[in-house]
Formats: structure tokens, C-alpha cells, sequence
């Protein structure tokens, strides 16, 4: 094939079909060969208008290739060897020809090359990354081939006029038939290893300069036993076999009490206070363990207390008789003043609001992630905001797969759904917004959409011109290489990003149409671009409930959607319904006190800018009625306990003074519990636990004031005989006697269960035995299970369960293929010629083999523990090669010294001016730099500050793909640069599908312990766009324990929230313990006999007063909306009041009744005396 013939329609040269001797070409012409095919020296077989066409050809692979200096030299070889070869007939034999415009040109070729060579190309070439694309280079040039049989098949395809490829046929062959005088071309072929063509890491992983990828750790299995054909795990094993240890102990150990008790009370005499104290008094037996009790001074006047308390204890209880005297003489004052106090704190709420904006709820001010956020947003540019649709097929049986969606009648669905969505008009200020208003635009005018819809460029007119379905299809395996196949904002579409539901890359059996609409986003909402985005949102919004939903609900598919401020929407919704319920709530259970504390809380925090969340809204009037209540049941009970011949003033004091020590106790380490919560970085549960914590101290305040002033004032309602509800009416003075005989006759029906049934069934030596066992069983498997909770908090737990995000994030669990956006970024990046900075981050040619993009590309090698699903896009890499002299077409300018565009875009070439040529405007443009010009292949300072900037704005095309506008526009922060120092740029990746919490946990932990070594040489700081958040815990007390194993058993996640929750939990947990051992404490005789009194005086009041408050108050969070409440604080809570519940009832009173603390007091002899005078004048 010698000189051209002809043209087709689209300009591309045809060669003439005649063969000739080799010529020596002049000297002109062999330098420019020479720079291109340097293996090919003398004769030529080819004519200068060839080797420009060659050269045309071949320059749109080169900015691709040019990073691996190997592969494109092979690549430019296996072209020059067929332009320009002299040997070109012995392995080139034309095999069809046709006639244009009356010359004979070649339509059809045999290329005869040699395995070796082609094998060689293939490796040398199948790793090489493009960047920009954060894919193969193969993928662009060689439509993904996996072997070089299938690149050759490729490349030699005759393509229509109009597209990028070859005007004819080309039969790539590599063996001949005998007979024939044909020879296989086996020019040299240089490995991507060889250090003369030396390539990056990134694209040649074999080079002997490179470390090996970090092998992924190897996954221990937990260590397991295996009985038979059951599996379990060493841990639960050795469990198992410490709980059958300490069983037989507590039983040894049993028979052997019993024994010595038996002995003991055969040889001892009962002493004297078994005679003279009844079971049910506080005054029991004086415990007979060998202890010398303190001599103690005489006790008050009044003679009531027979014991000396600790010095703590006394200095509480005297405090609280003489206050509950006070309080009971002036009830009015005190309500009046109490009361005041809370309401001015209230005032607070004209301050109030609602935070909901998810960034600010669920991460913290000063945490990693925010700082990188932030600084993320103010240097570069923050990340757009994402509008999305996502279309399913329906299984036709239960269990069955779905079907393809890939039909016609979808896509052309598709088509109809898009035309509504273009057709959206959102009103701002007077402005319709459309969506072309406000989209990504990186290349031009046209959104950059991602659907399948872009294969025919959003056009439903080329659906038919292209070949409909099969187009499609076809475009997923050629997206890169196929102009037609390109999308309407002329970027390729990964079929990876429009699709869901398919494995590997059998997109063909995609079940999901997956529709992304970038929109351009604003650092605040006060900027007019969010504004119009926001409103343009909802209108979306609506019309996908009311028109998108039901069209395809006909078809039978499924959509769910979303945009970027639905689950702010979503948050702003249910705290609206929230409050509407809370307040209906809490009238119908008319706690005042524990609204006002609510409020009075609220409205402090509110005062001094703190905005409130739903959490708060929802959680915490039912959490103070539930810690709250229990106080007022305990107060109401030891009053009525006192002796109704007392006055009014002395009950109430009697009663202050006997529980008031031990409600402080719990509503102060209730309060500590809360407050421990606001340490925590995570605001939502930061505000939570500070307003909890004030509320439940002012509910406190309130119920040793408010509370005692209105107990005092209802008996004085009662001693006046007044209607309870109706103090306007008097009953007459035989019925309140009555009534008040009957109530001082009998016990309560609890008083009497805890002291004819309770106590004395805890009492027996089996039972207190098996309550151990099984309790013992409790700790160790809640033990066993705490190590299979799992972290993380997933986002639909956060939001209504009616809301319609609950199915989108499902799906796009079940058919995302394309992890999060993974963002590595650079602070403070020194350019200049000087530093080393550039060869530690770049990746292609001459860069260091430890490099920052090339341990990435390592890392992705490795995607089960890195979590990097791919090499990342890399600006600076461009950069370098888009400024290289072999990428002849890419960086150039005019005489001038401006920057001149490829020739395939204007001014250089118009589109309505037919095929580009090389004529015109820019004709005389030249490459910016000669290899002479740069210092190894790397600009100089002055350099690099000249042409950054014209990289940023160059538009990618056919001539040259390397152009950074669009890509890299936002990648790099040009603030200040021209000094040498790039303050911020960013190197951008994906993550590998996370489909559930725990993997963006690990994702986040592994990008982050990636960003920690690499940064051992720069200052390397890593943003990943996904937030997630864990906690960590200390389990000591039993109750935590229970607690853990319980999360294990309902699925609860560890997190923030739960880690609050498991903290709070042992306030909370105090006060069904603290008044059974307060009664224990200040009860006489042994062990088992003040274990039973404090479970008879006690008992009632803890079960009714706490359990069942606390339950109601725990209930009524099962009628949430929000799945985090019903989740994280009705499962807990309820997990926590049935563990205390048993915990304070049953366990501990065994526990003491065997192990408990001896008793600290005695009595004065002479009260001793007379109370057994007493005793014997009662008998």
C-alpha cells in the first residue's frame, strides 16, 4: 500500500492498492518518521500525506497510552510497521478493494503478525490506567479486551464513517497456510518491566522496581470446637465450662452453710431481739457474726430511730426531716416559689429550635470527619447534591429471580419517565427552575445525567437510529471506544453507575435501571443555587409520589427515590408529627412536674443557643416520667406508712427523713449517668443527655418541693374530708371514717405478696440457689453474645417508618454496584523543580515506585481488605502527560504563545465546517514543550504555575482525552499557587460496594490507616464522602452485661447511641437497686432476716413505684414513628426495666440474704430496754 487515493465521506484517507519499491525519504520527512517510528531507519514505504495521516490516527491513543512509555512504543510500532515499513508487503497483503471517486482504494486487509508481538503488546498495555476514568486504558483503546486476539479483532474493525477507527478492514492473522510467500511481522517488543521504557507501578504492577500489593491479611476464622455436628465457638465453650465450675462450687458450697447452720443451731440459744422484734419491723435481729459495732449516742428526742446512721446518711436525713417540716407548714410558698422558677426557665422556649439538618445531628463539630469536611468544602468544592431514581423488576415468585429490565418496553418507559422529570418547573422567588437550571454541566450545555438513557445521548429519536435494545447492549461493553455509545455531556457512561442488580459484568442481566442527577451544590443555603436546587427537589419529589410512582407500579416495577434534602425533609416531617403526639400524650397522663422539668430543660438550653432535636422531642418527657415518677410513689408511700395520729408536719417529715437519703442517691447518680452523655462527639446524643440531665435534676427539685407542698396540701384536703379531684365537695364524717378504717386495716395487695409470698420464697435455701444458677447462666452467655454485636447505625433507623426513603436505601443496598466516592487530598503540595513532592504522588513514568497513586493502585488490587475499588483519577498525572512533547495534540499553542486547542475543536476545527483537517487556524501550532525544554520529562516551577491553569480549563476530545476541564475542575485549589505551594488538591477513587454499616466502618477504617502510612512522607489527609460513627464501652456492672447480650439477641448495632444508652443504664438501674439495700442497710438482725424486711417495706414501693412507672413511661415509645426510638430506646429501655426489675426483686435480695455487708450499728442499751418493755406491753 503506497500514497492515498482517495477519501470517504468523513475525511479519513484511503491508501492506494499498489504495490512499489521502498523509497529513501528526504531528510525533512525521515526526522519527523524517526520521531514517531524510531525502529524504522532508510528506505520507506510511505509518502509524507501517509505518515500525517498516521500520525493523526495514532494521536488520540497517545495522551491514553503515553503514561507507560513501553506500551505506547509497541502500540506506535504495530502501526508504523504497516504505514511506513519497508518490508510492509511481506506480511501486509490487501484483500478487497473499492472505487472512490474513480480510484481503486483499499477496503480490506490481512496483517500478518507474529504471537510474540501481540502477546507482548497485550501485557505490556492491560494495566495501564486512564485516570480520568478511574479505568484501564485497554477499556478506551481496545474496548476491554482480555487477551490481544480480541484488542487485534478490535482495532482492526472498519468503523462508519464518522467514528474514530480504521476506513477499512484489517485481519489480524498470526499463522500462514503453506503455501505462501507471507512472513509474520515480529518487530521489537519492549515488557513494561524494561528499564529503558520504564512504566509506573500503577501500570506495570510486575516491574521489578515495585513492591509486591500488600497481601490481604489472611481472615482468621474465631477459634471453634467442634462436638459432633455441632460447631461452637472457644469462647462460649470455656464459658460453658466456667458456669458448670461454678455451679458445682455454689452447690458445694451451699451444702456445706447448710451443714454449719444446722450445727450452729443446735449449739447456740436464739437471742433475746428475735422475741422482741416482729419479721415485718426495721428493728430485726441484731446479726450475730462476731463484729464490734460502734457505741453510738443517744438518738432525738422524739426517739423514732433506734440506730446511728453514717456520718453522710444522718447529715441527708436530718437535712430532709427538718426541710419536710418546713415545706409541710408552708406548702404554699414553696409551690408558689418552686414553681416560679421553672416557668422563667421556660421563657427560654421562645428561643427554641429544631435541628435537622443530618451533618449537624449526626457528627460532630470537632471530629475528623467534620474538620475534613469542612476543609474539603472551602478548598476544593463541595460535593454535588444527588437526585436519584431507582427502577426494579419484581420476582415472578417468591423466591424466584427478577427478570432482566432490559427490555424495550422499560427503556422506552424510561424515555416517558425522563420527559416528566425534564418537564419539572419548581417555583423560587417568582422563577421557574428546570433541572437544566441547576445540573452538573461539566462539558458544555448538556447535564451530566447518569442513565442508560445517555447510550442514545437522552435522545428517544436515536432509540430507533441506533439500534434500540441491542445498542444498548452493545454499548455496555464498548461505552469508551464507541462514539455513538458517548453521552449527550460527551463523556462515556459506565454501565456500572446506570445499572443495578447484576454480577460481574453481565450487565445484560441488570435488574435495575439506577438514574443519578448530579446538581451543583453551595457551601451554605443562603447561596441562590441551593435555594433553587432545594425548591426544584421537592418539586421532584412530588411529582415522583404522584406521577412517577403509579406509571411504573403499572408496569409492574418498583421505584424508589430520593434527593439531597430528603432526609432532612423526612427529619422535619416526623418532628412535627412527634410533638403533636408527645403533648396529647402527656395530658392524657396529666404529669405536670415532669412536663414542666421537660420544658423548664429545653428552654434553658434553648436560651443559650442550643437547638433541640427530635430525639429530645420524643425521648425524654417519657424518660423523666419513667426516672421521675418512681420518686413520688416512694414519697406517697413512707408517708402513708407513718402513724396517722402524728400531725401533718411530722409524717411528712418523718417520711422526708426516712427516703429521702436514698431518692437523692438515685436521682443524683440518674443525673451523673446523663451527664456522662454529653462527652460524646455526636451531637444529636450530646444535647440529648444535657437536656436529660437538667431535666431530671429540676423533675428532682420539683418533687422534694412542688411534690411534698402538694402531699402536704391533699391531707389537708383529706383531713378536711374533700373529694379527691373535687375538693369543693365534703363527704360526711361516717363515710371518711370508714374509709380511713379500712385503709389502716389492711396492707396493700403488693405489701401483702412481698411478705406472704416474695420474701418468704426467696427465703428458701433451693430457691435463693437456683436464682443464683440462673442468673450466673444470664452473665455468662450476655458475655458470650456481647462479641457478636456488630458497629455502625444504619440510616433508615433514623427515619419514619413510613417514609419513603426506607425502600430507596434497601435498594440501593440490594443494587448499587459502585461504592461511595473515596477522596485522598494533599495539603500543601510544593511543585517547584526542587521538591520531591511530584515523583511521591504521581504515578506514570519516572515516579517513585512508593508513590501515593501507586500504593492506591496496590491497594485496589486488594479490594476485600482495602475497600479501594479502583486506581484513583489522578489530575497531576494528567497533567504531566497532557504537557508531554509525545502527546503532540494536547498541550500546543499559537506564535503568540496562547494556548492552541486540539484540532478537532474550535476555533481549529467548526462544526459546521465538515471532517477537521490540519489546515486552518491552526496550522502553525507547536507543542508547548520540547524533551530539551524540561528536566526528565518534568516542567520546570515557572513552568508547571504557566501551564496548570490551561490544563484546568482544557476541554477533553477525540484529539486529546487528557483535557482536565470537567474531570479536574474542582481538584485542585489555585488560591495562592503561584508561590510554588498547591494548598489542596484531590485524588479521587470509589469505594467497593457497602451494602450494611459495618462495612463503612471498615471501608472508613481502612482508608484512614491507608491515609496514616502514606502520609509518613507528605502531609496526606484522606475525606471519604460517607460519614459513619462507633463508640466504645466499658462493661462492668451486670446490668451493662444483660444489656449487651440483649443487643446481641435483638440486632442491635454498638454506636453512639447505644454506648449512651448503655452508660445511662447504670443510673438508671441504681434506683431499683438503691432503696432494697438502703432498707437492708438500716435494718437489724442476721442476713436473711433484714433481706426480708427491706423486701417488706420496700418491695411494693420499687415494684409499683419504679417498675410499673417506668414501664408505662418505656411503653408508650412503641408507638414512635421513628425506628430509632423504637429501637434504640424502647428495645433497650424495656430490656433495662425487666433486667432491673429482676436484678433489685429477686436477685439482689438473695444476694444480700447471703453475701450482704454485715451490720454497722447497734442499738443503745437502753433504748433496748424500753423497746422491750414495749414489746412485752404489746403482747
Amino acid at each position: 500500500m503506497y500514497d492515498i487515493c482517495g477519501q470517504r465521506s468523513d475525511g479519513k484517507a484511503l491508501n492506494c492498492p499498489y504495490g512499489t519499491p521502498s523509497v529513501k525519504p528526504d531528510d525533512l520527512l525521515s526526522a519527523k518518521i524517526q520521531s514517531l517510528c524510531p525502529t524504522i531507519t532508510g528506505n520507506v514505504c510511505c509518502t509524507e500525506d501517509q505518515f500525517d495521516t498516521l500520525r493523526v490516527q495514532v494521536q488520540q491513543a497517545i495522551p491514553i497510552l503515553v503514561g507507560c512509555p513501553a506500551c505506547l512504543r509497541n502500540f506506535l510500532n504495530l502501526f508504523c510497521e504497516l504505514s511506513c515499513s519497508p518490508n510492509q508487503s511481506l506480511f501486509i497483503n490487501v484483500t478487497s478493494i473499492s472505487e472512490v471517486n474513480g480510484n481503486m482504494t483499499v477496503d480490506g486487509i490481512d496483517y500478518y503478525v507474529t504471537e510474540t508481538f501481540g502477546e507482548g503488546l497485550y501485557e505490556s498495555c492491560k494495566d495501564v490506567k486512564f485516570g480520568t476514568m478511574n479505568t484501564r486504558a485497554i477499556d478506551f483503546v481496545g474496548a476491554g479486551a482480555s487477551n490481544f486476539q480480541e484488542w487485534f479483532a478490535f482495532l482492526g474493525q472498519k468503523v462508519p464513517p464518522g467514528f474514530p477507527g480504521s476506513p477499512y478492514s484489517i485481519h489480524f492473522k498470526t499463522t500462514i497456510l503453506d503455501p505462501s510467500p507471507m512472513k509474520l511481522m515480529n518487530a521489537s517488543v519492549y515488557s513494561c518491566n524494561d528499564t529503558s521504557l520504564g512504566c509506573s507501578c500503577g501500570d506495570c504492577p510486575s516491574s521489578p522496581v515495585c513492591s509486591d500489593p500488600e497481601p490481604s491479611p489472611p481472615r482468621k476464622d474465631p477459634c471453634s470446637i467442634r462436638i459432633g455436628s455441632l460447631k461452637v465457638r472457644c469462647v462460649e465453650f470455656s464459658l460453658a465450662i466456667l458456669y458448670v465450675v461454678l455451679v458445682f462450687v455454689l452447690f458445694g458450697w451451699a451444702l456445706l452453710q447448710r451443714t454449719r447452720g444446722r450445727r450452729r443451731h443446735g449449739s447456740n440459744v436464739e437471742p433475746l431481739l428475735n422475741d422482741m422484734v416482729g419479721e415485718g419491723s426495721s428493728f430485726a435481729n441484731l446479726q450475730k457474726d462476731g463484729t464490734h459495732p460502734e457505741e453510738v449516742q443517744p438518738i432525738d428526742p422524739q426517739g423514732q430511730n433506734v440506730v446511728q446512721f453514717s456520718f453522710v446518711q444522718g447529715c441527708l436525713s436530718s437535712f430532709y426531716r427538718t426541710y419536710g417540716r418546713w415545706a409541710a407548714r408552708k406548702p404554699t410558698i414553696v409551690l408558689c416559689s418552686s414553681l416560679a422558677i421553672v416557668v422563667l426557665l421556660c421563657l427560654g422556649l421562645l428561643c427554641f429550635e429544631v435541628e435537622t439538618r443530618p451533618e449537624k445531628l449526626w457528627v460532630g463539630p470537632g471530629s475528623k470527619a467534620a474538620e475534613e469536611k469542612d476543609f474539603f468544602d472551602s478548598h476544593l468544592a463541595p460535593f454535588y447534591r444527588i437526585e436519584q431514581l431507582i427502577i426494579a423488576t419484581i420476582p415472578e415468585s417468591k423466591h424466584g429471580k427478577p427478570p432482566s429490565i432490559i427490555t424495550e418496553e422499560n427503556i422506552e418507559l424510561l424515555f416517558k419517565i425522563q420527559e416528566k422529570v425534564d418537564g419539572i418547573r419548581a417555583n423560587y422567588s417568582g422563577l421557574l427552575v428546570s433541572l437544566s437550571d441547576i445540573c452538573l454541566k461539566p462539558l458544555g450545555e448538556d447535564c451530566a445525567t447518569q442513565s442508560i438513557l445517555q447510550y442514545f445521548q437522552m435522545d428517544p429519536d436515536n432509540y430507533d437510529n441506533y439500534g434500540g435494545v441491542e445498542h444498548a447492549e452493545y454499548c455496555f461493553q464498548h461505552y469508551t471506544s464507541t462514539e455513538t455509545c458517548f453521552s449527550a455531556f460527551k463523556g462515556p457512561l459506565e454501565p456500572t453507575t446506570a445499572l443495578g442488580g447484576f454480577s460481574g459484568n453481565n450487565y445484560s442481566e441488570a435488574t435495575a435501571f439506577v438514574i443519578t442527577y448530579p446538581v451543583n451544590n453551595v457551601l451554605t443555603k443562603i447561596g441562590d443555587e441551593n435555594g433553587k436546587a432545594i425548591a426544584w427537589e421537592k418539586a421532584f419529589i412530588q411529582l415522583a409520589k404522584e406521577e412517577l410512582l403509579p406509571m411504573v407500579q403499572s408496569s409492574n416495577l418498583t421505584l424508589s427515590f430520593s434527593t439531597e434534602s430528603s432526609i432532612e425533609e423526612e427529619l422535619k416531617r416526623e418532628s412535627t408529627a412527634d410533638v403533636i403526639t408527645i403533648l396529647v400524650l402527656l395530658g392524657l397522663l396529666g404529669v405536670l412536674l415532669v412536663m414542666l422539668s421537660v420544658l423548664g430543660s429545653v428552654g434553658f438550653f434553648s436560651a443559650i443557643g442550643v437547638k433541640s432535636t427530635l430525639i429530645i422531642m420524643e425521648v425524654i418527657p417519657f424518660l423523666v416520667l419513667a426516672v421521675g415518677v418512681d420518686n413520688m410513689c416512694i414519697i406517697v408511700d413512707a408517708v402513708k406508712r407513718q402513724p396517722s395520729g402524728l400531725p401533718v408536719e411530722e409524717q411528712i417529715s418523718n417520711a422526708m427523713g426516712e427516703v429521702g437519703p436514698s431518692i437523692t442517691l438515685a436521682s443524683l447518680s440518674e443525673i451523673l449517668a446523663f451527664a456522662v452523655g454529653s462527652f460524646v462527639s455526636m451531637p444529636a446524643c450530646r444535647v440529648f443527655s444535657m437536656i436529660a440531665a437538667l431535666a431530671v435534676l429540676l423533675d428532682f427539685l420539683l418533687q422534694i418541693t412542688s411534690f411534698v407542698a402538694l402531699v402536704t396540701l391533699d391531707f389537708e384536703r383529706a383531713k378536711d374530708n374533700r373529694i379527691d379531684c373535687f375538693p369543693c365537695i365534703k363527704l360526711n364524717l361516717s363515710s371518711a371514717e370508714q374509709n380511713e378504717g379500712i385503709r389502716q386495716e389492711r396492707d396493700g395487695l403488693l405489701t401483702r405478696y412481698m411478705k406472704d409470698v416474695h420474701a418468704p420464697f426467696l427465703g428458701l435455701w433451693g430457691v435463693k440457689i437456683l436464682v443464683i444458677a440462673i442468673f450466673v447462666a444470664f452473665t455468662i452467655a450476655s458475655i458470650a453474645l456481647c462479641t457478636r454485636i456488630e458497629p455502625g447505625l444504619e440510616q433508615q433507623i433514623a427515619l419514619p417508618r413510613d417514609s419513603y426513603l426506607q425502600g430507596y436505601f434497601s435498594n440501593i443496598s440490594e443494587y448499587l454496584r459502585v461504592g461511595p466516592p473515596l477522596y485522598f487530598v494533599v495539603k500543601d503540595y510544593n511543585y517547584s523543580l526542587e521538591s520531591k513532592h511530584t515523583n511521591q504522588l504521581c504515578s506514570i513514568s519516572h515516579c517513585d515506585s512508593n508513590s501515593l497513586l501507586n500504593e492506591i493502585s496496590r491497594a485496589s488490587l486488594v479490594p476485600k481488605s482495602s475497600y479501594i475499588a479502583k486506581p484513583a483519577a489522578s489530575w497531576l498525572d494528567d497533567f504531566l502527560v497532557w504537557i508531554s512533547p509525545e502527546a503532540f495534540s494536547c498541550c500546543r499553542k499559537f506564535i503568540n504563545g496562547s494556548y492552541c486547542p486540539p484540532d478537532d475543536q474550535p476555533p481549529c476545527c467548526l462544526p459546521d465546517e465538515g471532517p477537521c483537517g490540519l489546515g486552518g487556524v491552526c496550522k502553525d501550532c507547536t507543542t508547548c514543550f520540547r524533551h530539551s525544554d524540561l528536566v526528565n520529562d518534568r516542567p520546570s516551577t515557572a513552568q508547571f504555575r504557566e501551564k496548570l491553569p490551561w490544563f484546568l480549563d482544557a476541554l477533553p476530545s477525540a484529539d486529546c482525552a487528557k483535557g482536565g476541564h470537567g474531570a479536574y475542575t474542582n481538584s485542585v485549589d489555585l488560591n495562592g499557587y503561584e508561590g510554588g505551594v498547591i494548598p489542596a488538591s484531590e485524588f479521587r477513587t470509589y469505594h467497593t460496594p457497602l451494602n450494611r454499616q459495618g462495612d463503612y466502618v471498615n471501608a472508613i477504617r481502612a482508608a484512614r490507616d491507608f491515609s496514616t502510612r502514606i502520609s509518613t512522607s507528605l502531609k496526606f489527609v484522606e475525606f471519604s464522602n460517607h460519614i459513619t460513627c462507633s463508640g466504645h464501652d466499658n462493661f462492668g456492672p451486670h446490668g451493662i452485661i444483660y444489656l449487651t447480650g440483649v443487643m446481641a439477641i435483638l440486632g442491635i448495632q454498638l454506636n453512639a447511641v447505644s454506648v449512651v444508652n448503655l452508660i445511662m443504664s447504670i443510673g438508671i438501674a441504681v434506683e431499683f437497686c438503691v432503696h432494697i439495700v438502703h432498707a437492708f442497710m438500716v435494718s437489724l438482725g442476721d442476713r436473711s432476716q433484714r433481706a426480708k424486711t427491706a423486701l417488706c417495706t420496700m418491695g411494693a414501693s420499687v415494684f409499683s413505684g419504679i417498675t410499673l412507672t417506668k414501664l408505662v413511661g418505656v411503653l408508650v415509645l412503641c408507638f414512635s414513628t421513628s425506628e430509632i426510638f423504637v429501637v434504640y430506646y424502647f428495645q433497650m429501655y424495656l430490656a433495662l426495666v425487666i433486667i432491673g426489675f429482676l436484678h433489685g426483686l429477686v436477685f439482689l435480695p438473695v444476694i444480700l440474704s447471703l453475701f450482704g455487708p454485715p451490720l454497722r450499728y447497734t442499738v443503745i442499751k437502753e433504748q433496748l430496754e424500753d423497746m422491750s418493755l414495749l414489746h412485752q406491753n404489746s403482747l
